[in-house]
């Protein structure tokens, strides 16, 4: 497309979630006309191309450098910093803390965000296990769910066991099942980690990413597709019950220019797509509010190889380029077992390549309520360095929050001591607010429109016919697990509302 003035959808945003939309919205239609900006520009040669399959050395060294550390905030395919920066284009494409941006974040001092084409689907481990019980916004329809459900597995290309269970993994999670024994229905026990990973025999395992859900941002040719990077949507233009496109700057020159659409769906994440329609006065009651993650409970233990039979010339030895051996997920099931589980597991070597020893990596996602208190809060006065309403972390643990932390503090010393010699003072933390970036609820949808949500069950804005939403801020309900999964079930649901009213109107 060489017209970007005018389109059917514009989508802001070009990670997973705008993906996903922009793959079943073109599966509905190959005519639809789509146009998809985001702020950020590429890292590396291919757009939206995950950091673990780069072809250029340097940036996959570095990520998979950190990828290592099995804590989110750390692998990133640039160096996360608090620096406040002066000037939007200073800053290379990566992910940063949300302090860099002149964001007031001290409430949640991890948190972070993606600033590059792709979003955080150039950087994401694929983890993808799936909700269940509170974690599900089925809304009476389980069947519906379910296909929603496999729909999202599909576009993510989910695989359920594609880093092990080596021999060592397969005794980690029957020790598991042992220890959790009575508290998982048939299918949610301990069990290798799903993720939207290719399984390979031999070599790298490739990530889903962006650039493979929807070849078009890679540059794959699609002559009603456009992709507008360094673009940032800074206001979404309305007619009083219709948004009819948005207002953009491209970042390397401060340019304005607006583009007209007929039905706009921002994929913006859980910060930038509230802070988006703050900027364009949509300023629903639950804007920005309801703002959670899971607390991050992680540590890691040496498994005594000789309580388990094992031994240590024959551990298996991770793939180059692979940060661990074994992906492990312990479900979360309610009340008897509230935390959801993920196990990286590795086999430390020496010099020569010969294993030394092998460390089970066990993190601990602790529920956390859903509080209209906790939120994000946008300046009238003030901006960041994007020029967009600058954002307040308020965030704060309940009481009950606290008692589940301190739970979850004595489960992963008890599973760890099932496992070999565990000193919790060293080998255990709860890590700060943010540190998983797994941020949800700040747009959430609902049932009806009764000040507690931002957007119906189809993603639509509340008081607006072709204004949509998608994405981990979409999700109403406290996500224990890995969010990814969960929030690509609000995109496929975006999109099927799109596809249907774009329908409507055609005929």
């Amino acid at each position: 497309m060489t017209d970007t003035t005018d389109t059917d959808v514009l989508i802001v945003g070009s990670g997973i979630m705008g993906a996903a939309a922009a793959r079943l919205l073109r599966e509905s239609d190959p005519r639809v006309r789509i146009v998809m900006v985001d702020g950020g520009s590429p890292i590396g040669g291919t757009a939206g191309l995950h950091l673990h399959d780069v072809e250029e050395p340097d940036l996959w060294q570095l990520y998979n450098q950190r990828v290592s550390s099995g804590i989110q905030g750390l692998y990133t395919g640039a160096a996360v910093t608090d620096v406040v920066a002066d000037d939007l284009r200073s800053i290379a494409p990566g992910m940063f803390h949300s302090q860099t941006f002149g964001e007031d974040a001290a409430a949640m001092p991890a948190s972070a965000l993606a600033w590059n084409t792709g979003g955080m689907g150039v950087h994401w481990t694929a983890a993808t296990p799936w909700p269940a019980g509170h974690e599900t916004f089925a809304d009476g329809d389980d069947e519906a769910w379910n296909a929603d459900l496999a729909t999202a597995r599909r576009v993510l290309a989910v695989s359920p066991s594609p880093i092990g269970p080596t021999a060592a993994g397969s005794v980690v999670i029957e020790r598991l099942r042992g220890l959790l024994a009575g508290t998982a229905p048939v299918g949610r026990e301990p069990q290798p980690m799903p993720m939207a990973v290719v399984p390979t025999e031999t070599g790298l395992r490739p990530r889903t990413s962006p650039a493979t859900i929807f070849a078009p941002i890679a540059g794959a040719d699609d002559p009603a597709f456009t992709l507008l990077t360094g673009t940032l949507a800074i206001r979404i233009l309305v007619d009083g019950t219709r948004a009819t496109g948005a207002r953009l700057r491209t970042v390397a020159d401060g340019a304005e220019f607006e583009i007209r659409a007929q039905t706009v769906l921002i994929c913006a994440d859980t910060l930038r797509t509230p802070q988006l329609l703050f900027a364009s006065g949509i300023r629903p009651e639950a804007l920005g509010r309801y703002l959670n993650e899971h607390a991050f409970v992680t540590s890691r233990v040496l498994m005594d190889l000789d309580r388990f039979g094992l031994d240590v010339a024959e551990l298996p030895i991770a793939r180059e380029g692979e940060f661990c051996t074994d992906s492990i997920w312990i479900p979360q099931n309610g009340d008897a077992q509230p935390f959801h589980g993920q196990v990286m597991n590795n086999t430390y070597v020496d010099e020569d390549g010969a294993p030394l020893a092998y460390s089970v990596g066990l993190s601990l996602y602790t529920p956390v309520e859903s509080r209209a208190e906790n939120r994000l809060v946008f300046s009238d006065t003030e901006t960041d360095i994007a020029g967009l309403p600058k954002i307040g972390y308020e965030f704060a643990y309940s009481e009950k929050d606290l008692a589940l932390i301190d739970r979850a503090l004595d489960q992963t010393e008890e599973l760890a001591l099932a496992f070999g010699d565990f000193d919790p003072e060293t080998e255990r933390m709860l890590l700060p607010p943010g540190s998983s970036l797994h941020l949800t609820g700040t747009v959430r949808s609902g049932t009806v429109d009764d000040g507690t949500s931002v957007c119906d069950t189809d993603g639509r804005v509340w008081g607006f016919d072709n204004l949509y939403l998608a994405g981990n801020g979409v999700i109403p309900t406290a996500v224990v697990a890995n969010s990814t999964l969960t929030g690509t079930i609000t995109a496929v649901r975006a999109a099927r509302a799109v596809s249907r009213a774009l329908a409507a109107v055609s005929h």
